[in-house]
């Protein structure tokens, strides 16, 4: 029961590791595209990195090459159906008012939240997993993923923020996409525990896998372009940062 309790513990705290990245924000006197545009570009290289390296390699080994694409490509056309429906008008009227604010980049975040947030449940999952086998294996499993965590929450706060001028929010909504990961621990000791297969797991990071490479190629370059005001070689700059920071990430798990 002891390592039930702390494996739910570690997963929370590996989850609230995107709050460190969302506190970026508040660090910001004067908003900047320049700003913006690195952090984007830095966060496309943190999430393509974690999906071709981590994830879908994961999704193969546990499913099969063939399975394991149809379910990154599903995972793909997941995401765009979501963007396809989710109306813009709507989510600008959903800022009550603020005439500063952008919908093309709050929608950006909320896109990255959601990816981070389902990309966050299985880690919660591995967390409390690795607890049950042995209290050091949790932590280390813990750390790691708290390191790539707080990018995570960078790429989610700052497109926020840009898009409300509302830092308060953007760290709010940094937390809600960490948040999910004790709660996939919490669901996998209350009941999928029995039930939940390797194959079941690979196959949710291989989706998982699919949305975030959509999210940066279709939204996270293109929003990184468009305010980086023709500094395109910052913007590579900021990809291969990430991508470095991401890869040191993966060496440490």
């Amino acid at each position: 029961m002891i390592d039930v309790f702390t494996g739910l513990f570690l997963s929370l705290l590996a989850g609230l590791a995107t709050v460190i990245g969302g506190l970026i924000v508040f660090f910001i006197k004067k908003p900047k595209d320049a700003y913006l545009a690195f952090a984007l570009a830095f966060s496309t290289g943190v999430m393509l990195t974690v999906s071709f390296l981590e994830l879908l390699p994961a999704g193969i080994l546990s499913v099969g090459y063939t399975y394991g694409l149809i379910v990154f490509f599903a995972g793909a056309a997941f995401a765009f159906l979501i963007d396809y429906v989710v109306p813009h008008r709507f989510i600008m009227e959903d800022a009550t008012g603020n005439k500063d604010f952008d919908p093309k980049l709050f929608r950006v975040g909320m896109f990255v939240a959601l990816g981070m947030a389902i990309h966050n449940f299985p880690e919660g999952f591995a967390v409390f997993a690795g607890s049950l086998q042995s209290i050091g294996l949790g932590i280390t499993i813990a750390v790691a993923i708290a390191i790539h965590n707080i990018p995570e929450g960078i790429a989610v706060a700052i497109p926020v923020y840009y898009a409300t001028k509302k830092k308060a929010k953007a760290l709010f909504i940094s937390f809600l996409s960490g948040i999910t990961e004790p709660i996939g621990a919490l669901i996998g000791a209350l009941i999928l525990l029995p039930f939940l297969s390797a194959q079941v797991i690979g196959a949710s990071l291989a989706l998982v896998a699919g949305i975030m490479v959509y999210i940066c190629i279709d939204e996270l370059m293109p929003a990184a372009f468009a305010c980086a005001r023709g500094k395109a070689h910052l913007m590579t700059f900021a990809f291969l940062l990430g991508s470095i920071v991401m890869g040191t990430a993966l060496i440490l798990i």
